[in-house]
């Protein structure tokens, strides 16, 4: 029997990640178009994917009592995204401040821009409290951030 492949955690280009998405039909509402909650999730998947990539573990995280929560997001929808469409989430993490980090994303199919967002999330500890993020995991961001 053949080995199942893992699914793609992305690829990074200089210091952006990037994360294929395929849009299915449960993404849509009735009209074919990617329901805007949706663009969320994609997000989401591009920072989790980053780190993955580096190798920062939200399981290994948790056991130090660390996790994230945003505390800004704003999204900018450009064009619709349909049922089918293959998009690709860009995710770069521009700086650690304290305990909060700031990221840029852009959703694009082919070379048109769909959706872009500004993300800040805060380092928390499981109860809630904002932390600095741990050593090692800003030393696995830093050669990621902007110069």
């Amino acid at each position: 029997m053949s080995e199942i492949p893992q699914p793609s955690s992305g690829v990074f280009d200089g210091r952006e990640h990037q994360l294929p998405v395929r849009i299915y039909y449960e993404d849509t509402d009735f009209t074919g178009i990617v329901y805007h909650a949706n663009y969320l999730r994609y997000f989401e998947r591009g920072r989790s994917d980053f780190f993955r990539m580096v190798g920062i573990s939200h399981t290994e995280l948790a056991a130090v009592d660390t996790a994230f929560a945003l505390t800004r997001m704003e999204i900018d929808f450009k064009r619709a995204a349909r049922v089918d469409d293959a998009l690709v989430v860009h995710t770069t993490y521009d700086r650690v401040k304290g305990a909060r980090l700031h990221v840029s994303q852009r959703i694009t199919r082919g070379d048109e821009l769909i959706a872009v967002a500004g993300v800040e999330a805060v380092c928390i500890t499981l109860d809630g409290r904002p932390r600095k993020p741990t050593a090692e995991m800003v030393a696995r961001l830093a050669p990621w951030f902007e110069s």
